[in-house]
């Protein structure tokens, strides 16, 4: 294992050269994982960087990151090649792992190019930032309903929670006909739907400091206790069902038609995971994904 340094952005425009990998994201109950090759990565921030191929997609905010480490692959200590991030907690952010058809020759090279001169075991580990003081009691529910009515893209919605100092779980309390408490079951029905009617649909996980997407169909369903799981060729996804504390049926007006979403909730009001249907800027979604939620919301 070699620490790398900071040039996150360089490190990541490198990642071509790798072909075929998985890339992992992660939080406290969902696992999201995606094969496929990284194209069209952009950083014209140096704090937000975007990842927008046909395989993997990724919204990364870089200043959320703090270490990175290229590790090799051993097999008795059960690592396998790959190059971790972690934020200033020392939580993952995300992990690339090689696959089978990955060029190694590329991961060695990339990974001897960033390796810091000085290598050290010490992680200077930063508390928790406090959390961030919204004033959900405060907010003008007929005025928020309005500006939610309003809304021309669904990447209006985050300046919305942010003009009104309102969390996002209690937005969804708040939204009136746009926003509707399911059942947490519900997830487990949506995507054996999915998987039977071949629908395209979009599953959002992220964790402080990476959101990663997964554009497709999902097919083969797996339940096991306390866990739903999707184990297809290019995407894995296992999500804890009793993380769950509230699921959520949403809608979002845009120029291009309403945007409907499923918003899971853990109990500490972190979003878990979110399922769209498919669609692109200019295309409206998926008419049986639009269907589905409506019936949700009705």
């Amino acid at each position: 294992m070699l620490r790398l340094n900071d040039n996150f952005s360089q490190l990541f425009l490198r990642f071509p050269e790798l072909g075929p990998v998985m890339a992992l994201t992660r939080n406290q109950y969902c696992v999201h994982e995606r094969k496929g090759t990284f194209a069209n990565i952009q950083f014209d921030s140096p704090h937000v960087g975007l990842v927008t191929g046909p395989d993997i997609d990724l919204r990364m905010f870089v200043r959320q990151w703090a270490s990175a480490f290229g590790v090799f692959n051993d097999t008795a200590a059960g690592f396998k090649s790959s190059i971790q991030i972690f934020d200033h907690q020392g939580n993952a952010i995300i992990k690339i792992y090689l696959t089978e058809n990955s060029n190694e020759e590329a991961f060695e090279t990339i990974v001897r190019d960033f390796a810091l001169p000085q290598q050290t075991n010490q992680l200077f580990l930063q508390p928790p930032p406090p959390p961030h003081p919204y004033k959900d009691q405060d907010v003008d529910i007929d005025q928020f309903q309005k500006e939610w009515s309003q809304l021309k893209d669904t990447h209006d919605f985050f300046p919305l929670l942010k003009r009104h100092n309102v969390s996002r779980l209690h937005a969804m309390k708040i939204a009136g006909p746009y926003a509707r408490l399911i059942d947490n079951d519900i997830v487990v029905q949506m995507l054996k739907a999915a998987s039977a009617g071949n629908w395209e649909i979009m599953v959002f996980t992220g964790n402080i400091g990476n959101i990663q997407i997964h554009t497709g169909k999902v097919k083969n369903i797996v339940a096991i206790p306390e866990w739903i799981n999707v184990m297809d060729p290019a995407f894995n996804l296992h999500l804890r069902l009793d993380g769950i504390a509230t699921s959520w049926a949403v809608k979002k007006p845009t120029a291009d038609g309403d945007v409907h979403s499923l918003e899971l909730f853990d109990k500490d009001g972190e979003l878990i995971v979110q399922f769209f249907g498919k669609r692109k800027p200019g295309i409206s979604e998926l008419k049986v994904w639009s269907d589905y939620v409506e019936g949700l919301l009705a």
